[in-house]
């Protein structure tokens, strides 16, 4: 039986309205969400099918690459359609074009191209799925989640659901389970702003957007542990050109794999490479190409490793694992991140200083939560709302939060919010209490930074004596040998 192919773009809704249409004409077909800079050499490589229909995905890639896989392709006698909502760039010459069967939409809408190449009627399409309807903007949030596990899982059977999903215009009830479980992961970590409106949290978002579109520029972030380097790192893809052509972003932890495992996810293997390399395997490199590749507690690579990273970091270019392991060259830009001491760790020799300069083109620092403390009240609505938990807190409760320092941060707080709502606590201030009983050996081992800034310092140090104290001001003023009025001042 002669199989087809959909290859679609996702950035859009309409790219999967468009892609279900052709579902519906084909009744059955296999269908990828895919790059202009992945199409060339995409098609180089299928096989297995008769027809591949292109929906929407530019051809402004490699022209020569693209070519040489449409001539490959045509003498296979394989069918390549290409219907678009916008004509034929400018850069794709004749050659390109005479190798596809073309169909060009004067509305400049896909699904509309989709419609009258394949004379469908999609009215009940439009109708159900119109994207400002309660449906519509639930499928709309459905291809966000399978676009996220697409980045960061390198899950490609996402976004396939979806399209066939839409297709047979399935209410939400019938999605499968695993669906939703994905679609429930999307909301709690996918969908990442930057949530405050304090000035240190602006300066961050303007420094963001600057450094974001010079998307070749390494980037270094420094914070503590829990203060949204993640939500940084997303934010520097996505509003990036690399973000905007749906280019992949990986995550890879440095400190969750074993130190003699480092080279094989760094650079891939061969089939065969070592025992158990059953089948050739791209490493992080190769599989963000295009894209970022986020290198999370960098600090904590070996010197070893190091080398690696740095040799694949200075020419772009490297061999997989294995006796005739293939040159892969990559276009990646990496951002790193650390809540260690690089340069102490350079002083030591623990850190090449070499490695160090390359990744750190740009440093950006993620401030702690207790320095933009008037931004609680957001960040909790925020995640209370995000996670079904309902949205604003009572003062009571926003005083408790705002009166303890979270040495965890953000994902502390959320950690708080997330018992509180399990155990149907609403004294937030017993709440706390039991927080620090049941956290006290980690964060008597902590080592909390001492601030800079002399009030910040003075205010944290009368906090602790107060809690020493169990918040009896006559007893902590006393202690700290100052008015009462003082010790208020300082706790505001």
């Amino acid at each position: 039986m002669a199989k087809t192919l959909i290859l679609t773009g996702w950035k859009h809704f309409d790219y999967a309205v468009a892609a279900a249409l052709a579902l519906r004409h084909y009744g059955t077909a296999d269908i990828l969400g895919m790059s202009k800079r992945r199409l060339p050499e995409y098609l180089e490589n299928v096989s297995g099918y008769s027809e591949i229909a292109i929906l929407g995905v530019s051809l402004q890639g490699d022209p020569e690459r693209l070519a040489t896989a449409l001539s490959q392709l045509k003498e296979k006698k394989v069918n390549v359609l290409w219907l678009s909502g916008f004509p034929f760039p400018a850069s794709v010459g004749e050659e390109v074009r005479a190798l596809l069967q073309s169909h060009i939409s004067p509305t400049g809408v896909l699904s509309n191209a989709v419609i009258e190449h394949y004379r469908l009627d999609g009215s009940d399409l439009s109708c159900n799925l119109d994207e400002n309807s309660s449906l519509g903007k639930k499928y709309a949030e459905f291809i966000q989640a399978a676009q996220f596990f697409y980045r960061n899982y390198q899950d490609e059977e996402a976004f396939p659901r979806v399209i066939r999903h839409i297709a047979a215009v399935d209410p939400e009830h019938k999605w499968s389970e695993r669906d939703q479980r994905m679609i429930n992961h999307y909301r709690r970590y996918g969908s990442r702003e930057l949530v405050g409106n304090s000035e240190v949290i602006k300066s961050l978002q303007e420094e963001i957007n600057r450094i974001a579109p010079y998307d070749h520029a390494r980037v270094l972030l420094l914070g503590e542990t829990g203060t949204g380097k993640e939500t940084v790192v997303q934010q520097l893809h996505f509003k990036s050109s690399r973000g905007e052509d749906d280019e992949p972003l990986i995550a890879f932890n440095c400190a969750s794999v074993m130190p003699s495992l480092l080279a094989s996810h760094f650079l891939g293997y061969e089939k065969g490479a070592f025992t158990g390399a059953q089948k050739d395997e791209a490493g992080v490199f190769e599989r963000a190409n295009g894209g970022t590749l986020f290198l999370d507690e960098i600090g904590e690579l070996p010197l070893e490793a190091q080398g690696i990273l740095l040799r694949v970091l200075e020419g772009g270019r490297f061999h997989r694992l294995g006796p005739n392991g293939r040159e892969v060259e990559v276009d990646v830009r990496v951002v790193s991140a650390t809540n260690r001491d690089l340069p102490a760790m350079v002083r030591d020799g623990k850190f090449r200083a070499d490695l160090y300069y390359r990744l750190c083109v740009v440093q950006l620092r993620i401030p702690p939560l207790r320095e933009h403390k008037e931004d609680i009240p957001l960040i909790a609505f925020s995640f209370r709302e995000r996670n079904g938990m309902g949205g604003r807190l009572t003062t009571e409760q926003i005083e408790a939060l705002m009166d303890y320092d979270f040495p965890g941060n953000v994902r502390e707080l959320n950690n708080l919010l997330e018992r509180a709502y399990v155990l149907g606590i609403t004294d937030y201030r017993e709440l706390i209490r039991q927080h620090r009983e049941m956290n006290a050996p980690l964060q008597s081992e902590a080592k909390e930074e001492a601030p800079d800034n002399l009030k910040e310092a003075i205010r944290r140090h009368v906090r602790r004596v107060c809690e020493k104290y169990d918040n009896n001001l006559v007893k902590a003023s006393k202690a700290l040998g100052c008015a009462r009025n003082t010790v208020r001042k300082h706790l505001q």
